[in-house]
């Protein structure tokens, strides 16, 4: 499967399941959604567990708010995370804070995917990386899948968590690797499914980063499209790295991280979104505290531009395999 079919498969899975889990938003249900991660559900599961919703994406959230406070499993869909800020204010202040504010009587067991990120020309409004924001927000969780495989088993684990997650889908590959180069967009996508992916029910917990690539030399942490990115760049260069793939940002497995900075003694971060405030700098906050005494070199970051998403330079914006293998040349000279 590619990540579309096993996002699919996974909504297919837990409703067939659990006759409480809901699938709600913009063209979802007879369209199937606009990158098709719905197609077929509504026909199967009926209208009323596989709706379209309207333009408005506080009512979705603050509607799924109240399915799930009442007993249901919502799983909403923001088309691109670029529409999900006018639904903060119901995150922020009614989702992350319900089980709380209610002494645990009420819960917000809701999903919320939505593709996120650059690769497709879609410009200002299509094309950001907001992670940083929700892992702000304590009471919601934030998971970034970056295989087919993962992607079904965090879905699933995450439609039966009881609190609120987000599930930011990197579209760049939602169809498979790019073919080519990472550092230029490919003249197709790729048509490699992907990966094998069970027809069935797994689970893949929440808050278990994976080591996608043993090594020694350093550490990089990477999730969504740059585990791919990293992955390609520092088998180009011949490096021995050991990259790790957070899969969830929120909770995050800073055992895994910890382990294996100290045995590299070097850590680079990579992410799409923008550098100042951006998920990476709590990432090398935290490999600075725990791992200081291993460091041999300072933590470095290889991130977006601190501008806004530039539509005709997108390939420029992108961390690539330039600007990563000059990080990686930098951190293992010092």
């Amino acid at each position: 499967m590619n990540m579309i079919q096993a996002i699919n498969s996974a909504l297919d899975v837990m409703m067939a399941r659990d006759p409480d889990v809901i699938v709600m938003g913009e063209d979802v249900g007879y369209f199937g959604g606009v990158f098709r991660a719905t197609a077929g559900l509504q026909a199967k599961h009926g209208k009323t567990r596989v709706f379209d919703t309207p333009i408005t994406e506080c009512g979705i959230v603050g509607v799924a708010i109240g399915m799930g406070a009442y007993g249901l499993r919502p799983v909403p869909e923001i088309q691109f995370a670029d529409y999900i800020y006018p639904a903060l204010d119901q995150l922020v202040s009614e989702a992350a804070r319900l089980r709380y504010r209610s002494g645990g009587q009420f819960t917000a067991p809701l999903t919320i995917r939505s593709p996120y990120g650059g690769g497709i020309f879609g410009g200002q409004t299509h094309s950001q990386s907001p992670e940083g924001i929700f892992t702000h927000v304590s009471g919601v969780k934030t998971v970034i899948p970056s295989t087919p495989y993962d992607a079904k088993g965090l879905l699933i684990a995450s439609i039966e968590d009881n609190d609120p997650v987000i599930f930011f889908e990197p579209k760049r590959i939602y169809n498979g690797p790019f073919n080519g180069h990472w550092d230029r967009p490919a003249e197709n996508w790729s048509k490699h499914p992907g990966g094998e992916v069970p027809e069935g029910y797994y689970r893949v917990e929440l808050g278990k980063a994976a080591i996608v690539r043993p090594g020694e030399a350093l550490t990089v942490l990477a999730y969504g499209t740059m585990v791919h990115v990293v992955k390609a760049t520092v088998e180009e260069m011949g490096i021995d790295a050991e990259i790790i793939d957070l899969r969830t940002l929120v909770p995050l497995d800073i055992e895994t991280i910890e382990e294996s900075v100290r045995k590299t003694g070097r850590c680079m971060v990579v992410h799409e979104a923008t550098r100042t405030s951006g998920f990476g700098a709590e990432l090398a906050s935290l490999v600075q505290e725990r791992c200081f005494y291993h460091l041999e070199a300072p933590v470095e970051r290889v991130t977006g531009f601190d501008t806004p998403y530039p539509h005709s330079l997108e390939w420029a914006y992108f961390p690539g395999p330039v600007r990563i293998g000059q990080a990686l040349k930098k951190i293992l000279k010092d």
